[in-house]
């Protein structure tokens, strides 16, 4: 082995190990687990644990609360993936246009509720969508809407969370894309304004495709968020009302420490784990088809 190849392995050994830690051994250990009937009374004694490989797959396929959290995880990717990106796209031209100002103070504002705390976060969201003392309530009684039920009405829960969860998160794509748009050439901006294109074109043309790594970047990891979306609605709605908030995180959480399923849990850990590993194949081979990657 030569001296190169020694300092190479010096520095990536200890990043496979951590890897190996905390990423291959888990995911190994709840694919074993996912395949026992693992629960209190395993951990009471081994001697009460069987080996029952699809029986928890099986339970879980026939489980209505399982389907309704896996409906609730899609239709919250569905609902905040495009607001998330959407709203980090916007922020990142409108501070890119020649005639923003104050651009470092907006960055610093905007990206403000990314690193504040998430429970707090949520708890002060609960107030604000209140029915009755609510400050969005308050606002729309101006305009002569009566107060709406945000949190405790089936129609409007998943929206609210969305809301908040955008706010919280757009921030961080939000710089990523900034930077990204930095480095997109002014030269082709021009050529394509002399060419009479217009902000859409120029857009759609020059903007997008340079940014298309970025993109897809920031798409990867919002669907895989999204997907794995637990302690908004924990903390905002407890999975209500009506069970209209549960999601696949949640509903694992109930069975491995509210129920200690442990074995049911890890199946759902699996099957959410296989989930976005397949959405992520898609993402990355539509990336390749458009020469992003």
């Amino acid at each position: 082995m030569t001296a190169q190849a020694r300092v190479a392995w010096a520095f990536v050994t200890p990043v496979l190990l951590v890897t190996l830690t905390v990423l291959v051994v888990p995911t190994v250990g709840a694919l074993l687990l996912s395949m026992t009937d693992f629960d209190i009374y395993a951990l009471a004694s081994l001697r009460n644990l069987r080996v029952a490989p699809l029986a928890n797959y099986l339970a879980l396929f026939q489980e209505p609360l399982f389907w309704r959290a896996l409906g609730n995880t899609a239709l919250f990717t569905v609902l905040g993936v495009p607001s998330a990106i959407g709203a980090s796209l916007g922020a990142a031209l409108l501070l890119d246009a020649g005639t923003a100002r104050w651009r470092p103070v907006w960055r610093v504002l905007l990206f403000a509720p990314y690193v504040t705390t998430l429970v707090a976060s949520a708890l002060v969201f609960r107030y604000l969508l209140n029915t009755r003392s609510g400050l969005l309530n308050y606002g729309l009684s101006y305009l002569g809407v009566a107060p709406i039920d945000w949190l405790g009405n089936p129609h409007y829960s998943i929206p609210a969370v969305v809301l908040f969860v955008v706010w919280k998160v757009f921030g961080y794509n939000m710089v990523i894309f900034s930077a990204a748009l930095a480095l997109v050439p002014q030269d082709l901006h021009e050529a394509a304004r002399l060419d009479g294109a217009g902000a859409w074109a120029r857009f759609r043309h020059v903007t997008l495709p340079a940014i298309g790594p970025t993109l897809l970047l920031a798409l990867l990891q919002s669907v895989a968020n999204f997907l794995q979306i637990f302690t908004e609605p924990y903390v905002m709605t407890h999975g209500g009302p009506a069970q209209s908030t549960i999601t696949v995180l949640y509903f694992m959480f109930n069975e491995g420490f509210a129920w200690w399923n442990l074995g049911l849990a890890s199946a759902v850990a699996l099957i959410l784990f296989v989930l976005i590993l397949i959405l992520t194949a898609a993402q990355v081979r539509l990336g390749r088809r458009r020469e992003w990657l």
